[in-house]
């Protein structure tokens, strides 16, 4: 009597165990497919401001060197040198603040920015995709496999389904600036 006593506590020991092990797979997996939720939201918000932010400090700053050059090419004689002296002063007094109080704000620094953030934002939701695929694969074998396959069922546990991508998910992203 005593050793049954001792098999059946065992017994319940390992159905919660297994149980627990079950509930916080699914958990995982729940966890898991916000956090691709979390990475396309980031993308949906930051991607167009990036893209509006740089085509903003790249035309600001290409007009600047624009008006700049223009101006200094419209004076032919010294005497047209002359006056469009102050407007080509003012032109670069403008390019000149404009470096002084952001010295890091050039437009091909701003590409380079965008063209990182981009790719980030884009390893970012391609882990979050495949750390939701390996999550499930391991809850998957977990609801198979013996003897975690006989509490899933009672549980009534279902197999997940893997992220699959789309056709219009395998398209480009239309960056447009």
């Amino acid at each position: 009597m005593k050793w049954v006593l001792i098999i059946v506590i065992l017994l319940i020991i390992v159905v919660v165990f297994m149980y627990n092990y079950l509930v916080r797979l699914n958990i995982r997996c729940k966890n898991a497919w916000s956090q691709i939720d979390n990475q396309l939201k980031r993308r949906a918000d930051l991607i167009p401001n990036l893209v509006e932010v740089t085509k903003g400090y790249a035309s600001y700053e290409s007009q600047v060197l624009v008006d700049v050059v223009n101006a200094r090419n419209e004076a032919t004689s010294m005497s047209e040198m002359a006056k469009n002296s102050e407007e080509v002063s003012d032109k670069l007094n403008k390019l000149f603040a404009l470096s002084e109080n952001y010295p890091n704000l050039k437009a091909n620094e701003i590409f380079k920015n965008l063209q990182i953030e981009l790719t980030g934002t884009e390893d970012k939701i391609a882990f979050a995709r495949q750390f939701y695929n390996d999550t499930v694969q391991h809850y998957n074998t977990a609801i198979m496999i013996f003897p975690t396959n006989i509490l899933a069922k009672i549980m009534k546990y279902q197999e997940k389904e893997y992220f699959k991508v789309n056709d219009s998910d395998k398209e480009l992203v239309k960056v447009e600036l």
